[in-house]
């Protein structure tokens, strides 16, 4: 029986300034809206109630800001570039741009603008900026985070 292919991150070295991260796409729906709205206690109307949203500038119901910042993370999770190497997520900076309505599919692009080793943690500091785009290539958010990353094990020689 074989065993099963363990998918690994990029180690913090692997981090190379200028290194873009593309995406897949994903939906938000009226669920996502909802279970949000009860996970984070925030029942704005203009998230939660589609009469009162036709009367706002948006003309319908939009997606919290933090429920699509949730999704980007999501999505750079699923990349996989962060599998089993990332030790903490450590600041955030978004601007939110663009309403996100019900429907839209969000993506995200994001390019590597620096990293500081911190040998004492086991890894380093990666900074990336982020821009999510709906379907239409308009950007939604963009900001950047800083995540620690474990640096890659020392090779063990043969000799050992």
């Amino acid at each position: 029986m074989t065993e099963p292919v363990k998918i690994q991150g990029l180690w913090f070295e692997e981090f190379i300034e200028g290194m873009q991260i593309e995406t897949r796409g994903r939906t938000i729906t009226e669920g996502d809206i909802v279970t949000f709205a009860g996970v984070s206690g925030d029942y704005n109307p203009m998230h939660t109630d589609a009469e009162y949203a036709k009367g706002t500038p948006f003309g319908a119901r939009v997606a919290h800001g933090a429920l699509v910042f949730s999704v980007i993370t999501g999505l750079l999770y699923q990349t996989n570039v962060l599998e089993d190497t990332v030790i903490a997520f450590i600041e955030f900076s978004m601007k939110l741009r663009k309403p996100v309505y019900i429907g839209d599919t969000i993506k995200v692009s994001g390019k590597v603008t620096g990293s500081r080793k911190m040998a004492a943690a086991g890894g380093g500091m990666v900074t990336i900026d982020l821009k999510a785009l709906n379907q239409k290539g308009e950007t939604v958010q963009k900001g950047e985070i800083t995540i620690m990353v474990k640096s890659k094990p020392e090779t063990v020689t043969a000799a050992e």
